[in-house]
């Protein structure tokens, strides 16, 4: 295992002193907890959007808190959920009486974690919501979209949703906003080469030569079947496939979004969205507004994941809202 580190660690509380001495006009920690970052300007009365996950998948959590964006992020350890206080500290360092809209994924540990948080906040009279992202088709059957995990969609949710809390929605509008937009929200993720968590050394999966996962989640979960590694058109085919089939009704216009893992190139990911924007113009889906990048990773993970929105006029115009985070910055 080769990284740029010191002790594994403490890497997570390094990480985030160097990323608040960067960018002190973007972020600030909380004064109730070290694990806890807020916006760096307070906005007056306003819905305060909460999110978190583990850390290791940068710039997932903290690159999505700023303006147009979350009003605070909990971390905690690498791909493990982070506990109820930092998710509290944040909460409490931002609300400004309009109520807490609290997003994660769909993970044990973050569910238990973001509830119990709800449920102190709730003591303290402080309204709350939650959002609990369950976009990856990968995961479980469409009979069973419960269960399934929370990936890239997360991205595009933090975006819409805190676009609008910036507009002034009220608490319960935006959640139901949120909820309705993640309804029409699937991603699939394809990996063929594993990462290697700091703390302990372990690779997260093994692959034979030559082959790839489809389904994989990002802390290298098992996914639907190992096949052949193929080419960029080959893999588009097979990917779009499985997100299109999840849709009971065929979206007619489209917000795609590429993720990268980790260590896959930005050639590639475009060479893999062209591929995908052929296939759609094919089957006479509009691509309305697509991303391409890195924004939620595994470490160094080899792979990709594709996140399609059936979007409208409103979700579109939340999406091109102007925002200023460390990991989406447009229109500021």
């Amino acid at each position: 295992m080769k990284k740029l580190l010191n002790r594994p660690e403490e890497a997570i509380d390094e990480m985030t002193e160097g990323i608040v001495g960067a960018h002190p006009e973007v972020l600030r920690r909380s004064v109730q907890h070290p694990r806890a970052l807020v916006r760096a300007g307070r906005a007056d009365h306003k819905v305060a959007v909460i999110i978190g996950g583990g850390s290791g998948h940068e710039p997932a959590f903290l690159g999505y808190v700023g303006t147009g964006l979350a009003d605070g992020v909990a971390l905690g350890n690498f791909f493990a959920s982070p506990p109820p206080d930092p998710i509290v500290a944040a909460a409490r360092g931002t609300e400004t009486g309009a109520g807490v809209l609290l997003i994660y994924g769909n993970y044990s540990g973050d569910v238990m974690n973001f509830e119990m948080a709800a449920e102190l906040l709730t003591a303290e009279g402080i309204p709350v919501e939650s959002l609990v992202i369950a976009d990856d088709v990968g995961s479980a059957p469409y009979q069973e979209r419960g269960d399934r995990r929370g990936i890239a969609g997360e991205v595009l949710a933090y975006k819409i949703v805190g676009a609008a809390a910036d507009m002034g929605y009220a608490l319960a509008p935006l959640a139901e906003l949120a909820r309705q937009a993640m309804a029409n929200c699937r991603s699939i993720g394809v990996a063929w080469t594993p990462c290697t968590l700091p703390t302990t050394g372990v690779e997260s999966f093994a692959l034979a030569a030559g082959e790839m996962e489809l389904g994989i989640g990002v802390h290298g979960e098992p996914g639907v079947q190992r096949v052949a590694m193929g080419s960029a058109d080959q893999i588009a085919e097979l990917t779009l496939t499985t997100v299109l089939d999840d849709f009971p009704i065929a979206p007619r216009r489209v917000a795609l979004l590429v993720n990268g893992l980790g260590s896959t190139s930005l050639m590639e990911l475009y060479v893999y969205l062209r591929s995908v924007m052929a296939r759609l113009e094919k089957y006479r889906i509009e691509v309305a507004w697509v991303r391409v990048g890195e924004f939620i990773t595994s470490q160094e993970m080899g792979g990709c994941s594709l996140t399609m929105l059936d979007a409208d006029d409103s979700l579109l115009n939340l999406l091109n809202a102007p925002c200023h985070g460390l990991g989406w910055r447009q229109g500021c």
